[in-house]
């Protein structure tokens, strides 16, 4: 790989070679990139976990990271992203990591550009890092995917975590199946309540409510929302065994999900922060170092070459 901008461009070898890798540096393995490579983080919208996670990330596989505060940078001038970039890779930079506002802003990226691009966020289009490690999660927790029943709950139409999920899941024999208000289903098909969903579910993905996109809208309230869609401690007591609780966060504590659950015994949702970085030395290893995908990935999920 050269970039990670979405779900749609990894094969299920790609993403499941990253897994893999991500488990061994869980397990303590240490790897220090040939040489120091330079990545700058170009961060358009504000972020906690992704941004802080890849910084970790960067220099705990020996990169370089180059500060950029997109509020002092030259894009508050106008320069598009494409000359940004440009001028990064003239500098001497390796690798950007970037989220902005706008959907599949890289494609003005793919032509001219010699840097690697990691996709940190596009609007409401994908998130790949976030996808991933939402994957080695489940993975962690069941040794595999084929057969297992997602439900995904939230706002599915603006949702980049939903969209990229819903593709490599289903491309690993997921059954993904969708939870939220009619006016919040866009494209995708979805349940409007939780009958039938709760008790056969191995994993309940809950998705932040972007207060941002709902803020004039007169029918809705935090309330309202969590009685119908919330994840309760009612319908947490009727959930499968074995079964979790995910969440990208941040959480809107007693909207998506009861407070007392943030943390309970089936909940991930630290866990998947914690994921976020073993992953995230993955990807960054298998772009800029080029790694090969072992056969073992083969051998051991029967993936078509």
């Amino acid at each position: 790989m050269k970039n990670l901008l979405s779900m749609e461009h990894l094969t299920n070898r790609e993403l499941i070679s990253i897994i893999l890798r991500a488990e061994e540096f869980e397990r303590g393995e240490q790897h220090n990139l040939c040489r120091s490579y330079n990545v700058a983080n170009l961060f358009f919208e504000p972020s906690t976990r992704t941004s802080t996670s890849f910084e970790m990330a960067e220099r705990k596989v020996g990169c370089t990271v180059i500060p950029f505060d997109a509020s002092f940078s030259s894009a508050l001038k106008g320069e598009s992203m494409y000359d940004t970039v440009k001028t990064l890779e003239m500098i001497g930079i390796d690798a950007v990591v970037i989220r902005a506002k706008e959907e599949a802003y890289y494609n003005e990226l793919l032509e001219g550009i010699n840097v690697s691009v990691i996709n940190a966020g596009d609007g409401a289009g994908q998130h790949p890092s976030q996808s991933l490690l939402d994957l080695y999660t489940i993975h962690k927790e069941f040794g595999q995917f084929d057969g297992l029943n997602v439900t995904i709950v939230g706002d599915i139409s603006h949702s980049r975590v939903a969209k990229s999920n819903a593709i490599a899941l289903r491309n690993l024999g997921v059954n993904v199946r969708f939870l939220c208000p009619q006016e919040w289903a866009g494209d995708f098909e979805a349940h409007h309540s939780w009958d039938g969903l709760l008790e056969d579910s191995d994993v309940v993905m809950l998705l932040r409510v972007q207060h941002e996109r709902h803020e004039n809208n007169k029918n809705f309230s935090k309330e309202s929302y969590h009685e119908q869609y919330g994840l309760t401690v009612e319908r947490e007591a009727r959930m499968k065994k074995g079964s979790i609780i995910m969440h990208p966060a941040p959480v809107n504590r007693d909207v998506e999900i009861a407070s007392e659950l943030v943390e309970c015994e089936r909940s991930r949702i630290f866990d998947q922060v914690r994921n976020g970085v073993f992953i995230r030395m993955a990807i960054l290893e298998s772009i800029l170092k080029g790694r090969e995908i072992n056969d073992e990935v083969h051998s051991k999920y029967s993936i078509a070459r």
